[in-house]
């Protein structure tokens, strides 16, 4: 497999060691930034911004006039493209803050927990329901504006914890293009996703995976949809898709080699399963990555 090295940019951003975090608060009247990924986390909102385009990882959206995201994973680009955005009177507002703002003994404490588990849940970037940004919308309101340093903290933490007991948030990239291991709270889940993640390139079948758990197909399918939200060719696709688009982004390689590669065997049916998951085919999805990318 040959592999092109990343034309990502990886921004820097002007968060010092000494602060807790960075806010950029903008008014614009388009998006022009390439798309990019960085080290720090990020929380961003738009406002009156309706028909961008947003793209996190192989996830692509378009939003409405209030869009809030969270991203804690180092290597997930992301871009906010203008799209069909015709508002003059774009907001936006971006908190970046670093890894060890919780350090291992404050995030494990038993107050942090909802925090705790989002920020593992936004490793594949976290979109947030309108219901959310109206809870916090009067403090990310005023967050830019908090000359007191201390109660910007607590306002930013409070934020976070918030936007924490939300349950409708909805992830954004796949695990398999973001790289991110999935773990179930279910032992029989866990052993399931381990070996589909080992041997997606190959063919999987229902009785297999029925055998590994001890359970009948017909249970074990029921049993498998309860625990994950998906039937079990809906799951393995998304892990096959997510590879693709990985190698889409990341290599050199054709389409029909990238097909087979992620096991699909069949590149007409790889093709229309793309278009129909991302509303776009492979080739562009590829172009409109790579367009967007840029060297500095």
């Amino acid at each position: 497999m040959n592999t092109s090295s990343s034309n990502i940019i990886r921004e820097i951003t002007p968060l010092s060691d000494k602060d807790c975090f960075y806010i950029a608060e903008r008014y614009k009247t388009e998006f022009t930034y390439p798309i990019h990924s960085h080290l720090e986390y990020e929380l961003n909102f738009t406002e009156k911004a309706a028909g961008v385009r947003r793209i996190v990882g192989d996830s692509v959206e378009i939003i409405g006039d209030y869009d809030l995201v969270l991203i804690t994973s180092q290597q997930l680009e992301h871009v906010w493209e203008q799209h069909e955005c015709t508002s003059k009177e774009i907001r936006e507002i971006t908190i970046q803050f670093s890894s060890d703002l919780f350090f291992k003994s404050f995030i494990n404490k038993n107050q942090f927990d909802t925090i705790h588990k989002m920020l593992e849940k936004a490793q594949k970037g976290l979109a947030f329901p309108m219901s959310a940004i109206l809870r916090v919308y009067s403090m990310l309101d005023t967050l830019a504006s908090e000359k007191q340093g201390f109660y910007a903290v607590i306002k930013f933490l409070t934020i976070l914890y918030e936007l924490s007991l939300c349950e409708d948030a909805w992830t954004l990239s796949s695990s398999s293009f973001a790289k991110i291991g999935v773990h179930s709270d279910s032992r029989r889940v866990q052993k399931v996703q381990e070996y589909i993640n080992a041997h997606y390139k190959e063919e999987i079948r229902l009785n297999d995976l029925a055998e590994l758990v001890g359970m009948t197909p017909v249970s074990f399918s029921r049993f498998f949809k309860l625990r994950t939200g998906k039937n079990l060719s809906d799951y393995v696709i998304d892990i096959r898709l997510g590879s693709a688009t990985r190698l889409l982004v990341d290599s050199t390689m054709s389409i029909a080699e990238i097909c087979y590669e992620c096991g699909f065997n069949n590149l007409s049916n790889f093709n229309r399963i793309f278009k129909k998951k991302k509303d776009c085919s492979p080739k562009e999805f590829r172009e409109n990555y790579r367009k967007k990318k840029k060297l500095v």
